[in-house]
């Protein structure tokens, strides 16, 4: 079941990038205003994207990457 923060997070990583593509079918993206606007919005939905990512990582929707240790390196000798 999804936790209200998923469902939230998931809702506003999304509308942004129905803002940017209204930016791009207006035409806007050519102006520096319509790219900053643009940028903002990306950068927005990166942010909740990332947080609802966490979010299914922590939950277990999604494995976390089981890492192994790091082969040791033999002993230099000593005379």
């Amino acid at each position: 079941m999804l936790s209200m923060m998923l469902a939230l997070s998931l809702v506003l990583g999304i509308l942004p990038l129905v803002g940017v593509a209204w930016t791009l079918m207006n035409g806007l993206i050519t102006t520096v205003d319509g790219l900053f606007l643009t940028l903002i919005l990306l950068m927005l939905s990166g942010v909740f994207m990332l947080n609802a990512f966490w979010e299914m990582r922590d939950s277990g929707m999604i494995k976390k990457k089981v890492t192994t240790p790091a082969a040791k390196a033999p002993a230099a000798k000593t005379s």
